[in-house]
């Protein structure tokens, strides 16, 4: 019998040894981990290809077949709405899309569920590209540029959206509460990079945020975090 995911040109690059998995196309980055983590904690099935930005294979037209925005992660699901392949991108739809898919760790009371929603938005419009582009400018390319005034723009509003989520978390074990959700898995694995990989940690004044620090060590000494934080595994 044919697998249903042979129609996908991206399944030529990057072959399934699993057909009957849900296919995962990422790099561990912040915005690729929310994608493994999600799978992990659900523990639905998968198999997780690297798209190494190494050899541009995220400009492959294989790549672009799947999300011709060129960014990871990007889904294949085999057993998508109504039993047909989904192919999904953008990481804050696939965590909605993989809570929806296993009723896990989004909310079911109307109310609970669009706040949880809002926290997640919160992430993808405002903590995600103004911690990328902190990073872009204290860690990569930007560091050469003698004005000064686009980094201390990036570094103000991320010390801002930290107040915001610290003052939020006084008082609550997660975002939601006494509930983990989507929304700790879109935001704190962004904050972990600001502070880890990008090295802004000072320039942010991360130790004024208690609560972001007490919230993001419960985050990371999660046994499911730890996997997803390290998918997909570096080749060779």
């Amino acid at each position: 019998m044919t697998s249903p995911l042979g129609a996908f040109s991206i399944t030529r690059k990057w072959p399934a040894r699993h057909p009957d998995r849900l296919q995962l196309y990422s790099l561990p980055t912040p915005n690729g981990v929310k994608v493994s983590i999600m799978l992990e904690e659900t523990g639905l099935p998968y198999e997780a290809h690297r798209v190494s930005f190494d050899t541009q294979d995220q400009l492959s037209p294989e790549f672009l077949s799947l999300n011709p925005n060129n960014k990871i992660p990007a889904i294949l699901d085999p057993h998508g709405p109504g039993g047909k392949p989904l192919a999904l991108w953008e990481s804050g739809a696939i965590l909605v899309y993989l809570a929806g898919k296993t009723g896990q760790l989004l909310p079911q009371d109307a109310a609970a569920r669009f706040e949880t929603l809002q926290w997640v938005m919160f992430q993808m419009g405002g903590i995600g590209p103004m911690f990328g582009q902190l990073g872009f400018f204290h860690k990569f390319a930007g560091k050469d540029i003698e004005d000064k005034r686009p980094l201390e723009r990036y570094v103000g509003e991320s010390a801002r959206l930290l107040g915001v989520l610290d003052s939020h978390l006084q008082g609550r074990a997660w975002v939601m509460g006494d509930g983990y959700s989507i929304a700790d898995i879109a935001i704190f694995p962004w904050v972990r990079n600001l502070v880890g990989f990008y090295g802004a940690g000072e320039l942010v004044q991360f130790d004024r945020f208690a609560n972001v620090q007490r919230v993001l060590d419960a985050f990371v000494a999660r046994p499911a975090v730890q996997r997803g934080l390290a998918i997909p595994a570096a080749a060779g």
